[in-house]
């Protein structure tokens, strides 16, 4: 198997080789693409758009996982979702292996980021996503993973403890506050909630908005079985008052499609300080890939973490709050 630091084989010759395997020809024109997960390009087909190529990091998914992605994008695109699938062979295929690489090919969609706070774009995400978990709830993940403490918090912590990216003077400060917010997390009820399949990393990134068609959404590489308020939460910006309301028209879309349990709402803050703890744990995890430190320059310094750790102590206090309401 490859691993991550074989990504420096990816020239553009070997990009359009790939592509060509799969029986297309390019125009030898290739555009690396903003990705540091993975390695995506967009590479110009001959007589025809171009197609975006996504070259999947060695060793982070299983072919199982991947090909759960696509059949799961695949599955929403069938029910006349906008959502942006690999495109398949004639045979049904979507992952793609050349010289040790596993690929797949996207159409090209062209757009915008959603405009933060716009109430009338909020409302048609919340159609989406509620069009989105519809689909989803009708069968479980059997191969992706489920959104847990374990994952999003206990191992990058271990990552980021045993990798001695901290400062002496701060072990036992972050010890304590991952520690501080298992308990709280753990209490909040996060591992008997219901689970539906998610697009698992829905920001507003995520989401292309096309003035025609409304939104888009592109980029299931994170799919994951997870509470339905996952595919909410980050989605929602500014002071309290503000999330408040860009909430109700979230969820007034969703409803149209999709029951809400209003009991999910408790579970914001707990699933922003996952996110959290797990980001610095994942640039922790990926720091010897030379993109990451290109990318990152500010992360693994003594300013970097005093300002996480700080973060995640006030998280420990945003966890005892209220939860956002619906107006």
């Amino acid at each position: 198997m490859l691993s991550l630091h074989d990504y420096a084989q990816l020239s553009p010759d070997l990009v359009i080789t790939a592509v060509e395997s799969t029986g297309r020809l390019s125009d030898a024109r290739v555009l690396a693409l903003n990705s540091y997960e993975n390695r995506v390009y967009q590479v110009g087909i001959d007589d025809a758009v171009p197609l975006i190529a996504k070259f999947y990091r060695p060793g982070r998914w299983s072919d199982a996982q991947l090909r759960e992605e696509h059949s799961f994008t695949l599955e929403l695109a069938a029910a006349e979702l906008p959502v942006v699938a690999p495109i398949p062979d004639a045979a049904g295929e979507t992952l793609f292996f050349y010289e040790g690489f596993r690929f797949a090919l996207f159409p090209r969609r062209g757009g915008q980021a959603p405009e933060p706070g716009d109430p009338e774009q909020l409302h048609r995400i919340g159609m989406l996503l509620g069009r989105l978990h519809a689909v989803g709830r009708r069968q479980p993940f059997a191969e992706r993973d489920a959104l847990t403490v374990e994952r999003f918090l206990d191992a990058p912590a271990q990552v980021v403890v045993q990798g001695n990216f901290l400062p002496a003077s701060l072990v036992e400060r972050y010890r304590r506050v991952i520690a501080n917010l298992r308990e709280r997390i753990v209490a909040s009820g996060l591992a008997t909630s219901a689970r539906v399949r998610t697009q698992g990393d829905c920001h507003p990134g995520n989401i292309i908005w096309t003035r025609d068609d409304g939104p888009w959404m592109v980029d299931f590489d994170d799919c994951q079985s997870a509470p339905a308020v996952q595919d909410l939460w980050m989605l929602l910006a500014g002071a309290r008052p503000e999330q408040e309301l860009q909430l109700s028209e979230l969820l007034d879309g969703y409803e149209m499609f999709c029951d809400f349990d209003n009991r999910e709402l408790a579970l914001v803050e707990v699933l922003r300080s996952l996110r959290m703890a797990h980001y610095a744990g994942w640039l922790a995890s990926r720091w010897d890939d030379p993109a990451f430190p290109r990318a990152f320059p500010w992360f693994n310094t003594e300013n970097y973490w005093q300002q996480h750790i700080a973060e995640l102590e006030e998280q420990c206090v945003m966890l005892a709050e209220p939860p956002l309401r619906r107006l």
